[in-house]
């Protein structure tokens, strides 16, 4: 059996983020998958990265201690699932609040005569699965900056296997069949993950 971690990033049950989560959780489960589900606004994930944590932050060893829980969690994952709506064209703070806190050196990389190696190839799926309030032109605008953080730099700290972005536009004008669509593709991208 292999480990996914699913990180979700939404405060309100009701929310179609919610539904997407539980999709995921669900379908992967289904398919033998042991789901390790975080999500982050549920166990009151602290995001705010303190002063004492960033003066430590390349103190390898120590600078695991305030979320060691977290990192033993990433580290025992096989695949990683981001369930997460873009906001302001970013992540939700909580969600860049884990990447700050958890991806840590020594964890997410490592530093070799001087260069940054990826640390994380032990995660041989990757996938984000997200909702944006604009369309995707508008976000193709704005450089899509979720998009690119996730195809660039958590692609390439992972190195994966396989690999999926699956994201819906125009949330806020969406249609229920649009959002059915959705749900169906997620599904199968995550039935064959």
């Amino acid at each position: 059996m292999t480990r996914a971690l699913v990180l979700f990033a939404h405060p309100c049950a009701e929310s179609f983020s919610a539904a997407l989560h539980r999709h995921v959780c669900d379908t992967l489960s289904a398919r033998g998958w042991q789901v390790d589900d975080c999500d982050l606004y549920a166990e009151g994930f602290a995001p705010v990265l303190s002063a004492a944590e960033r003066r430590g932050y390349h103190d390898i060893g120590p600078n695991l201690d305030p979320v060691a829980g977290h990192v033993a969690r990433l580290r025992a994952a096989e695949a990683l699932v981001l369930v997460f709506p873009v906001w302001n064209m970013g992540y939700p703070a909580i969600l860049k609040g884990f990447l700050d806190r958890v991806f840590l050196p020594g964890v997410s990389f490592r530093m070799e005569n001087g260069q940054t190696v990826p640390n994380l190839t032990h995660i041989r799926r990757l996938a984000a699965v997200t909702t944006y309030g604009g369309s995707r032109w508008r976000t193709f605008l704005a450089g899509d900056p979720p998009r690119r953080l996730v195809t660039r730099h958590l692609r390439y700290i992972t190195r994966p296997e396989r690999f999926r972005f699956l994201a819906l536009h125009d949330m806020n004008r969406v249609t229920e069949a649009g959002r059915a669509a959705f749900l169906t593709r997620v599904g199968r991208a995550m039935e064959a993950f």
